[in-house]
């Protein structure tokens, strides 16, 4: 398994925060906290969405991504997920890390300080370089678009 270094600059308010940590051996993501104020969580309505801070910024190695993806935990449990999924933070960003959280489910959510909100993956970026062509090369599924390969 490859290692790589990011170095992280806590902003005043993660203070007595964990950083985010792999929770087992072969976990692939870490969990990210919410850096509300101890005396004011935030309450998302059902429907509504918020952007949550994390309190962390970071400084990822060029040629690498970190993805912010949804905690199955509370997708299950709340209807609570990141509504912009997976969401980038790319190796030049070096402002905070925030969280966009949509609450589709029927009750009111309270986001309390130091609670796992999503998970942080990160990932080797691939560049692409488009090229125009006059046709593209066929294939046995062509055009065929949404549920054209059937049902399995």
């Amino acid at each position: 398994m490859n290692e790589i270094r990011i170095d992280v600059a806590p902003l005043p308010h993660f203070e007595g925060l964990e950083l985010p940590a792999y929770a087992t051996a072969d976990a692939a993501g870490m969990d990210l906290r919410a850096a509300v104020p101890e005396d004011a969580p935030m309450t998302l309505a059902p429907g509504a969405f918020a952007m949550v801070p994390t309190g962390l910024t970071i400084a990822l190695p060029e040629g690498h991504e970190a993805q912010v993806r949804p905690r199955s935990g509370l997708a299950a449990r709340h209807g609570v997920t990141c509504l912009n999924s997976p969401g980038t933070v790319d190796a030049d960003y070096r402002g905070e890390m925030k969280v966009i959280l949509i609450n589709h489910g029927p009750d009111p959510f309270v986001i309390r300080r130091g609670e796992r909100i999503a998970q942080m993956v990160v990932a080797p970026v691939t560049r692409a370089a488009l090229r125009i062509v006059a046709e593209l090369p066929p294939t046995v599924r062509g055009a065929g678009g949404f549920g054209s390969t059937g049902r399995q």
